[in-house]
């Protein structure tokens, strides 16, 4: 008699950071997903078939506005974060210039059945080489619990508290139906995400999708229904019921369109552009910032050199246009610059910030998880940039706005009432510049003529460019009679 020894193996995928660095805040082995929310076993099955298919290193994975907009938390492989609904309009820019590449579009129902319909449709119907994972959970997770497209009749939302009523809005869209009627897709199912069964058969589904990219079929479309149980006001049991009795019925699962063994591969790609002629191609005829000489420090100390910034407050304040100046100040002075806005896709508690990296090099990304200098211009933005400041590095406050103290002591800390003194030059709103004079001063960075010399470019209106250039020297003014 022959035995075989079994051994089950369970393991974390490799294609799955096992921790999350760029997530913000002390606790890097939690997502950013409610509890209860199936995004997380949605991503365990992508990142399983990553590694058994061994396609981690040339994956992209995108992710539009929406709970998934924070992907690139997760997915240790190449990241994409795209405008609301455009996934497939950036999936499509990705597989045409890297061919080779596996290019995931991840989006929700308020996502790609609402904004972005026509970017789905009509990548389906060209038939591009991607697969798009469509998660279905019949409301507006991220932004309140608003009614969606995929919405079903009579279900209450926080825009539908009485019920969907289907004279006013029109039935929910069938996503999976109506793509199923274009002739380029192959694949084509639904599946949801409850019990064991279930889970299993999505597993098949995410597989046989990514294989058919893989084997250069065409658009595959898996769409997977999903529970929202704080959108929906119900503990996770309770709301996998609801999905099985209610969003099941309206959307049946199954198969819609499986042309997966009769379909020949695509042709093989024309070779890409080489990756070093890139930049010319794409900043051919853009002379507005020519570099004139290499970038050089001077005499700016080493701690402040090649800083990452994050500059956070709330709208209305200028924090982009601070952002966006400073590079502009740094590009005129030959150095290489990111600027990355941020407009608060978090809704809960979120802030309006942007990061500003500036280096003698090349930079890579313009994400910042710990940045070097935190410009922070209300309460809730101290409270939650202050901890991310690398050691060493510098916190400077609105202190007008600002009330509570600095708990870090292994920080340099700077507190700026550049509300009131934008007051005191006539208009708080100019704070912001009275901050970037307050920065670019205590640093050494660049000077009052360097910016002045930005403002020129870029603030048309007299009467405004000069209450600018004296918010800038106040700032300057402020840090020296300060120090």
């Amino acid at each position: 008699m022959n035995t075989v020894n079994e051994q089950v193996v369970l393991k974390w995928p490799e294609s799955l950071y096992s921790e999350f660095e760029r997530k913000p805040g002390e606790e890097k082995r939690a997502t950013h997903y409610c509890p209860g929310c199936s995004h997380g076993v949605i991503h365990k099955l992508i990142a399983e078939a990553m590694d058994d298919f061994g396609i981690r290193d040339r994956t992209i994975f995108v992710s539009p506005v929406g709970c998934s907009v924070f992907g690139y938390y997760y997915f240790d492989c190449g990241n994409f974060q795209a405008a609301h609904g455009r996934a497939p309009a950036v999936a499509t820019g990705a597989k045409r210039s890297r061919p080779d590449s596996i290019v995931i579009s991840y989006q929700g129902d308020g996502d790609l059945a609402a904004i972005g319909t026509n970017n789905i449709l009509h990548a389906a119907n060209r038939g591009e080489n991607i697969t798009v994972f469509f998660v279905n959970n019949a409301i507006y997770g991220m932004t309140g619990g608003q009614m969606a497209p995929t919405t079903l009749e009579g279900q209450k939302t926080s825009t539908s508290p009485t019920g969907r009523d289907t004279s006013l809005t029109g039935k929910p869209l069938h996503m999976s139906e109506l793509l199923a009627t274009l002739d380029a897709p192959v694949y084509i199912e639904r599946v949801a995400i409850t019990d064991a069964k279930h889970i299993l058969a999505a597993r098949k589904a995410v597989r046989k999708a990514l294989q058919t990219q893989i084997d250069r079929k065409g658009f595959t479309f898996v769409e997977i229904l999903s529970t929202c149980p704080v959108g929906w006001k119900m503990d996770p049991q309770e709301a996998k019921g609801w999905l099985e009795e209610n969003m099941m019925k309206v959307f049946p699962l199954g198969v819609f369109k499986d042309q997966v063994k009769e379909t020949e591969p695509l042709p093989v790609p024309v070779t890409p552009i080489p990756a070093e002629e890139v930049p010319e191609i794409l900043f051919k005829g853009m002379s507005a910032f020519e570099r004139t000489g290499e970038p050089d420090w001077g005499d700016v100390p080493e701690r402040y050199r090649e800083p990452k910034i994050k500059v956070a407050g709330f709208g209305g304040q200028g924090i982009l246009f601070l952002g966006a100046l400073l590079s502009n100040v740094a590009l005129r002075k030959n150095f290489h610059v990111t600027w990355l806005p941020a407009y608060g896709p978090e809704s809960r508690g979120g802030t309006a910030n942007c990061n500003v990296v500036i280096s003698t090099r090349p930079v890579a990304a313009p994400l910042i998880t710990e940045p070097e200098v935190v410009m922070a211009f209300n309460g809730p933005s101290m409270d939650r940039f202050e901890p991310l400041v690398e050691p060493g590095g510098v916190l400077m406050y609105n202190s007008s706005l600002v009330s509570q103290e600095p708990v870090r002591d292994d920080i340099e800390n700077v507190a700026v009432p550049a509300t009131g003194l934008a007051v005191e030059l006539g208009d708080g709103k100019v704070a912001n510049l009275i901050m970037l004079g307050a920065y670019l001063s205590h640093t050494g960075m660049f000077t009052e003529e360097d910016v002045n010399e930005a403002l020129n470019a870029v603030i048309k209106y007299k009467e405004m460019l000069e209450l600018d250039r004296k918010a800038v020297a106040r700032g300057f003014q402020y840090i020296r009679e300060s120090q």
